[in-house]
């Protein structure tokens, strides 16, 4: 499956897809990531498919301000929601921003074409259930080339561009998320915004439970989002992380709010690539929060919009970040 999905010709739809069917699709799609696992989308049952919203009222309006982090968050829900479709046998139609009436309307997905899914979509669906963003170290050990060459190819399927940094570009970045994140902490908004994302709450579906912050890391090698800023009864203890760790920059040429969906449709096909390879991910996202750091991520030569810095590596397993119940996503029916 790729983005030509949404073009593919081949035998007629022969009936819609059930209740139960669809509802499989979007619990699917609410495995994606989110900034902060703020989950920010809805989704509707409507004309055989299912209706995509962005969900403003989640927005981080600190780091967040222009939607793009939340978009990105919404196109991985949209490439779960298609793959899932997919593997029901069934060729999705996607619609981008199908109503300029309904700004959040992000997109109609609908079941098109009959056609059995191959090996590889069944793998890339067999992981969904299984990626988990990882702060952890990770193993000192190289990824081989050509597996870095799949998770390029992955982003490319979906228009988006991925490339590995070199050792001067790795340092020049990891630079430029250690000048950010000391910038973003000195924000009280932002330790504001932090907080409401991470105080611990019985039973709460959403946000960055403490299991999944990570440890301090010892040799302050990493500079990783420190989710416990505001919480300083919390002890956590420090490891040794990886002291070359694989960075990648996700870009798109664009920086409109469709090209932010597609390079999230590109950024979870990256994600399940990479859990298929036993690969764990950490978004570095804090430089692209910021103006001015973002620029400097920027290919000036070729105009391409740094939209993800991640993290790779073989890491140790972690624990699922909580997800809102089906009834909390999900909107009356429309037909």
């Amino acid at each position: 499956m790729s983005s030509s999905d949404t073009h593919a010709r081949g035998s007629p739809p022969e009936g819609e897809l059930s209740e139960d069917e669809l509802a499989s699709c979007v619990r699917a799609a609410i495995r994606a990531p989110s900034l902060h696992n703020s989950q920010p989308w809805r989704f509707r049952y409507r004309s055989g498919g299912v209706e995509v919203f962005a969900d403003q009222t989640r927005r981080l309006e600190v780091i967040d301000p222009s939607g793009r982090e939340l978009m990105i968050s919404v196109g991985a829900a949209i490439f779960n929601l298609r793959l899932a479709m997919r593997q029901l046998g069934r060729v999705p139609t996607v619609r981008l921003f199908p109503d300029p009436a309904a700004p959040n309307l992000v997109a109609a997905v609908v079941p098109g074409a009959i056609a059995p899914p191959s090996g590889a979509l069944s793998t890339l669906a067999d992981a969904i259930p299984h990626r988990h963003t990882n702060r952890r170290p990770f193993a000192r050990v190289a990824i081989p080339a050509v597996v870095l060459d799949e998770l390029a190819d992955a982003a490319r399927l979906e228009g988006a561009e991925l490339r590995v940094a070199d050792a001067v570009a790795r340092n020049a970045i990891l630079s430029i998320v250690r000048t950010a994140e000391q910038r973003l902490r000195g924000h009280g908004r932002y330790r504001a915004e932090l907080t409401e994302w991470t105080r611990p709450r019985r039973g709460r579906p959403e946000g960055v439970p403490v299991p999944a912050f990570g440890p301090w890391a010892a040799l302050e090698t990493l500079p990783l989002r420190d989710f416990g800023l505001t919480l300083p009864q919390l002890r956590r203890g420090a490891e040794p992380f990886e002291p070359f760790p694989t960075i990648m920059v996700l870009t798109s040429q664009g920086d409109t709010a469709p090209s932010w969906v597609a390079s999230g449709q590109a950024l979870q096909r990256v994600l399940l690539a990479a859990t298929t390879r036993n690969l764990a991910a950490t978004p570095m996202s804090q430089p692209l929060e910021i103006p001015a750091l973002r620029e400097l991520v920027t290919h000036t030569a070729t105009g391409r919009r740094a939209q993800v810095i991640l993290r790779i590596g073989y890491g140790p397993p972690t624990t699922p970040t909580p997800r809102r119940p089906l009834a909390d996503v999900l909107l009356p029916r429309q037909d």
